[in-house]
């Protein structure tokens, strides 16, 4: 999209009958702002929305050097961006610049305007999905600052876990960056301290969990003490597609996530296979938009928040949180997905995060910018990785332990890779041992056919090899295959664990009420669009568990 319709998008200017309809929601009151007064600063958490009916508005990036001015708003326009929605904390500030008349909405009635009138919902909805979209591509909006260096491996998870879950921010690399010494003075710290993160002139974190980091910047929800009508534990698109589904159709839903929405199709750079996206469409950006509307329906979203244990009473699901909480669900939905295999290759664990890598986002693709890198893996996800690496790297290898690319890969991406003159193809081939001093440097690799055995030197190693599901966390009562992966539906058989007279349902599991969707589940169609499907297949299924009860 072009930046001139970008900016259109995100600002809008509402006529007056769409401020009159507003008007009746905020319950036609006003409220005046004097010059100089603050309508919302930079990391508020309250939600307020505000129409501006006179005076101007200057919208401040505080978190750089010194304030910036991004927009001058006046009559007509309104505040705000997806962090309404979702209950991140504002990224901004608002300085009212002459006496400001504005209609002042709370989140509910937000809410109300964007399920009850569609025309102005597409219309805020588009400018609070394009004004994110333009903060994170300016150059100088600097958001959160992380400072620490690329060869260490908790500067990439704290980086990893803030591209995931779309929080901006700037790195600020230890090696590169003419700027980082005198940062660090600034901020009374040393190299020994980083990673850092910080935000404008204060110091938030040295070296923080993802847990410590999501409650300090304020992206972590607190899990209300309710019985739940659906718990969702995994936030992959069959959970997304789940938690639209059963909020937009009235069911109190909670989804946990682990680490970020999006699971592994949120770290793909490029889904060209998915039903009305001819152009492709991101993982994250997917993700984000799911988000956006499992939040509009009022689902409650938690993340970081990992689930360790599964037990029950009587009929409802109790699950076990990190840290000690519980929540309670008349149903569950296990989509907690499935990860890639980790290389059974010598000092493989010792680089992962510095220099192997399980995903290509532009979070890794900064790594190896010119360099040579190896990717490992035949399937759709290894060959979109290929593509998007072979625009940053100097020359990818990619290493495939069959002979033929198009046995395990979609026909149109194969013939893609072959004929990227950036992209090599080592067939039969595997890695045997991986080398470097704190950080990788280069592999060794076999032939297998011929015997020969070669070594790389390259900066980065990626893997899309196999999945193994993430059920480590489930009790006996929910059923496994062999690979670990949840049996449901006719899959069950004459299963032991199954206790009523009724067939399960097509989604369900051996624990009546429990449900598995998308790649955890045994059998599945490994594909976005599938997960998307079986999501929205296993609300009606709950539905009719819930008339049971």
């Amino acid at each position: 999209m072009a930046a001139q319709d970008l900016n259109a998008m995100a600002f809008p200017t509402l006529t007056e009958e769409q401020i009159t309809q507003l008007a009746r929601y905020a319950g036609a009151s006003t409220k005046t702002f004097r010059a100089g007064e603050a309508l919302f600063r930079a990391g508020d958490r309250d939600p307020k929305f505000f129409v501006i009916k006179s005076g101007e508005l200057e919208i401040i990036d505080v978190t750089g050097d010194q304030p910036k001015t991004i927009r001058m708003q006046g009559p007509g326009d309104f505040t705000g961006d997806v962090g309404h929605l979702t209950g991140s904390p504002k990224v901004v500030s608002g300085i009212a610049r002459s006496d400001c008349e504005v209609y002042e909405m709370s989140e509910a009635d937000l809410r109300k305007v964007l399920n009850q009138d569609p025309q102005i919902s597409d219309l805020i909805l588009q400018a609070f999905i394009a004004r994110r979209q333009l903060m994170r591509e300016s150059p100088e909006f600097t958001g959160l600052r992380v400072i620490g260096s690329r060869y260490s491996r908790d500067t990439f998870r704290i980086r990893d876990f803030l591209a995931k879950n779309r929080v901006l921010f700037t790195w600020l690399d230890l090696e590169g960056d003419p700027a980082v010494n005198q940062l660090l003075q600034q901020f009374g710290v040393t190299e020994a301290d980083t990673p850092i993160v910080a935000c404008a002139h204060c110091l938030v974190l040295r070296n923080p969990s993802n847990r410590e980091l999501a409650e300090k910047i304020g992206i972590r929800r607190p899990v209300e003490h309710d019985i739940y009508d659906l718990a969702i534990v995994g936030s992959g698109p069959a959970g997304l597609a789940a938690a639209v589904y059963g909020a937009s159709e009235g069911l109190n839903t909670i989804v946990l996530e682990h680490t970020a929405p999006g699971g592994q199709a949120g770290s793909s750079m490029r889904i060209e296979n998915y039903l009305g996206f001819p152009t492709g469409i991101t993982g994250s950006e997917l993700a984000d938009r799911a988000v956006l509307q499992a939040d509009e329906f009022g689902a409650r979203i938690s993340v970081p928040t990992p689930v360790t244990k599964l037990t029950f009473d009587k009929t409802y699901s109790v699950l076990e949180l990190e840290g000690g909480e519980n929540v309670v669900a008349k149903c569950l939905l296990i989509a907690t997905g499935a990860e890639y295999r980790r290389l059974e290759v010598e000092h493989c664990s010792r680089f992962e995060g510095a220099g192997v890598y399980y995903a290509a986002t532009p979070n890794e693709a900064q790594m190896c910018r010119g360099s040579d890198v190896v990717l490992v893996g035949g399937g759709n996800s290894a060959g979109q990785a290929a593509v998007y690496l072979s625009q940053n790297a100097r020359k990818v290898f990619l290493l495939i332990r069959g002979d033929d690319l198009c046995k395990s890969m979609s026909s149109y991406l194969a013939h893609r890779i072959m004929n990227t003159p950036k992209i090599e193809i080592l067939r039969c081939t595997e890695v045997i041992r991986m080398n470097g001093d704190g950080h990788l440097s280069s592999v060794e690799i076999l032939n297998k056919t011929t015997g020969e055995n070669e070594t790389l030197p390259i900066d980065a190693l990626f893997s899309f090899i196999g999945a193994t599901p993430r059920t480590d966390w489930l009790p006996s009562e929910i059923e496994k295959d062999e690979k670990h992966f949840v049996r449901t539906g006719i899959e069950l058989g004459d299963s032991r664990q199954w206790t009523l007279k009724r067939q399960p349902f097509l989604l369900e599991t051996s624990r009546p009420g429990v449900f598995a969707a998308g790649d955890v589940r045994s059998g599945s169609v490994k594909r976005v669009a599938s997960a998307v499907g079986e999501g929205s297949m296993v609300v009606q299924f709950v539905h009719e568990y819930l008339k049971t009860m």
